[in-house]
C-alpha cells in the first residue's frame, strides 16, 4: 500500500505564501520524479511544477518566479513553496509520484487526496 499525504493548503490574502507539503509512506523501493498538479472549479487538472529524482525542476509558465518545488528523498517528501500568490491560483493541489513498490516494479503514478489552496483577493 502506498499513500501520498498532503498537507499545508488553506486560505490567504493575495500576494502571501503558502508551503505545501507531500509525504509518501508504504511499501516503496524507488521514487522518480515528483509533481504537483491543480484543479480550479471547473477546469482540467494542470500540471504546476515537477522535480526528477536529481533534482531537476520545471514549471507552468504561470507560477515561475512565484512557485519553488523542492524534495527530500531521505523523507520521501515534496514540498511546493508558493509565493506572490493571486486569486487565480486558487484550486484544489494534488501531489503526483511516479514509483515502484519493489525491484523490478513497472513505476506507475500515484497520487495524493488533494489539499484546498483558496487566495482571496
Amino acid at each position: 500500500q502506498v499513500q501520498l499525504v498532503e498537507s499545508g493548503g488553506g486560505l490567504v490574502q493575495a500576494g502571501g505564501s503558502l508551503r505545501l507539503s507531500c509525504a509518501v509512506s508504504g511499501s516503496i523501493f524507488s521514487i522518480n520524479a515528483m509533481a504537483w498538479y491543480r484543479q480550479a472549479p471547473g477546469k482540467q487538472r494542470e500540471l504546476v511544477a515537477t522535480i526528477t529524482s536529481v533534482g531537476s525542476t520545471n514549471y507552468a509558465d504561470s507560477v515561475k518566479g512565484r512557485f519553488t518545488i523542492s524534495r527530500d528523498n531521505a523523507k520521501n517528501t515534496v514540498y511546493l513553496q508558493m509565493n506572490s500568490l493571486k486569486p487565480e491560483d486558487t484550486a484544489v493541489y494534488y501531489c503526483n509520484a511516479n514509483l515502484g513498490r519493489y525491484r523490478y516494479d513497472i513505476p506507475r503514478e500515484y497520487w495524493g487526496q488533494g489539499t484546498q489552496v483558496t487566495v482571496s483577493s
